[in-house]
């Protein structure tokens, strides 16, 4: 219910700020030199001439699976054949249906293409990537942080805690374009690895699409630098405070190795705000690193969005906000029930 209530206050309000925004949707998708018919005919079929309340039920009606509609082309709530792949559940009145459909994310102004299309193409390639960082990050994060809590105050210590603390400083673009440089570019005979590239490519002749995984290496690498660094600080404290607690201290006493008493008992339980960490972060890597995506040309949901914005492509970059707040609610069931997993205090009875 709470996930429902955070989607519909998303919905809310990402609809009130961008239909406040200025510009025309009906002149950027007929261009300049349009004339005033044609544009009144693209802002009646887009719903804009009619008033924000009725604007706002039109959006509602095209983003929930099941939705009223009628059957008459001049109702504002119209069952259109072109916009919905849709399954009749019952009919009532004269005219009006009510229909089971995927949500209708609208249509881009520049390529007139269904968002839910353009989101889905590139959907992969973001999802390869953040898997890839997030993996990378939550291994080495939980690996070093659990050294620098065993190594308290030491010279190890100290080293990672000032790595980690540049990893979370330095800005992703700023980090994209010094990988991008060094790796791809000043070092490219040593690594063989391109500044650009995305999961898919075609060969010279343009004939056949091939699978390049190295190309995923120096982004994956880049997006998983302040999530390493994040993930080994909270690695450490949780580790910290749990080391602490009289339970471990009682486990030592009974003879245990230490290593059982590190992996059975301290790391377990010190998990539990690390898997919070990780989900969050997971969630905002797979919804789109838009600067990471960007310089190195990956051909994800961040390059997508990065481009939609140079172009004011407004139903693409809500369509990626509304898939951004979806995936952060339902990574967050996942991790409330991932909890009761890790420690059986919190199973809801």
């Amino acid at each position: 219910m709470y996930g429902f209530l955070v989607l519909a206050g998303v919905v809310t309000v990402v609809f009130l700020l961008f239909n406040v925004l200025p510009g025309d949707p009906a002149r950027q998708m007929m261009g300049q030199r349009a004339d005033e018919e044609s544009i009144r005919i693209i802002q009646k079929d887009l719903g804009l001439d009619q008033p924000l309340s009725r604007q706002f039920v039109m959006y509602i009606n095209d983003l929930v699976p099941i939705s009223v509609h009628d059957r008459d082309p001049e109702h504002y709530l119209y069952l259109d054949d072109e916009k919905y792949d849709y399954s009749e559940l019952f009919s009532y009145g004269e005219s009006s249906v009510v229909v089971y459909k995927s949500p209708y994310l609208r249509r881009s102004y520049q390529t007139k293409r269904k968002v839910s299309e353009i989101i889905q193409d590139y959907m992969l390639e973001t999802a390869v990537l953040a898997f890839t960082a997030i993996i990378i990050a939550g291994l080495l994060g939980v690996l070093f942080g659990v050294i620098s809590a065993l190594k308290k105050d030491t010279w190890i210590d100290k080293v990672l805690l000032f790595v980690s603390i540049l990893g979370m400083s330095v800005p992703s673009f700023f980090s994209s374009i010094l990988v991008s440089y060094f790796f791809g570019y000043v070092l490219t005979d040593i690594t063989g690895l391109n500044m650009t590239g995305t999961l898919f490519e075609y060969d010279n002749l343009g004939d056949n699409e091939l699978l390049r995984l190295d190309n995923l290496i120096l982004p994956a690498l880049t997006l998983g630098v302040r999530p390493v660094s994040a993930i080994m600080q909270l690695t450490r404290s949780s580790m910290l405070d749990v080391m602490s607690q009289d339970y471990i201290r009682t486990a030592r006493a009974k003879g245990l190795k230490f290593k059982t008493v590190i992996i059975k008992h301290a790391l377990k339980n010190a998990l539990n705000p690390v898997v919070t960490a990780i989900s969050g972060m997971f969630a905002s890597l797979l919804a789109g690193a838009l600067f990471v995506e960007s310089i190195f040309g990956w051909k994800g949901i961040g390059w997508v969005l990065y481009e939609s914005l140079m172009k004011a492509d407004m139903p693409i970059i809500m369509g990626g906000v509304l898939l951004t707040a979806t995936i952060f609610v339902v990574i967050n069931i996942l991790v409330d029930i991932t909890y009761g997993i890790l420690d059986p205090r919190v199973r809801v009875k």
